[in-house]
């Protein structure tokens, strides 16, 4: 019984394939990727834009689009958002490309974190579906999801963290300002009254 339970959780992972990257994306340009798909093949993508700059405190954006076989038509897209995730279900079979796109923008240390989530179209896919392989299916794709979502929230997390280190920085720089010119002013007004003093007593 045991052996039969292992081949299914095998093939389940088969017919599912998630894959991570990064890239490094240039100045008022775009990298775009294929993946070759059949006809009711579900493809997902899920991405994070960020900044390899450590010091970097702006969450940077960016636009993506899937386009169909030949380009023939922008399937979905999504303009000047910092992270997002976008499915299709290939309405035929061909190579479909898809790109992350920087060309409003000079920055050249924006990168992007995506991952691919795909499902090779079988029976087994119908959410009606409440047989033991299926569930397992859909358990597998729901952990990788939410470990693409711990990647991202990294990456969010480190942003918010130097946004709120720069603050600190300028509110520190700041109050020390406001005591150099108080201190300054109160030297000056002591200065000013000896003066102003001294010169009454010679009169």
């Amino acid at each position: 019984m045991r052996l039969p339970s292992t081949i299914l959780i095998i093939s389940c992972w088969l017919a599912t394939f998630t894959l991570g990257h990064n890239v490094l994306l240039p100045a008022y340009g775009r990298r775009c990727f294929f993946e070759n798909l059949n006809k009711g093949d579900e493809f997902s993508v899920s991405f994070q834009f960020g900044d390899r700059d450590p010091q970097s405190s702006t969450q940077l954006n960016g636009d993506f689009v899937i386009f169909a076989p030949g380009r023939s038509a922008a399937l979905k897209s999504i303009v000047d958002q910092s992270h997002g995730e976008v499915t299709i279900s290939a309405p035929s079979g061909g190579k479909f490309e898809y790109c992350f796109i920087n060309e409003n923008s000079g920055v050249q240390t924006k990168d992007v974190t995506f991952n691919i989530h795909g499902t090779v179209y079988v029976d087994l896919d119908d959410p009606n579906n409440e047989t033991l392989d299926g569930s397992v299916r859909k358990l597998s794709k729901l952990i990788k999801e939410v470990q693409d979502e711990q990647s991202y929230i990294v990456i969010r997390e480190r942003t918010h963290r130097n946004t709120a280190e720069s603050t600190n920085d300028r509110v520190k720089w700041w109050s020390l300002f406001q005591v150099a010119v108080v201190v300054a002013n109160s030297l000056f007004q002591i200065y000013y009254l000896k003066r102003f003093f001294e010169v009454t007593s010679y009169v």
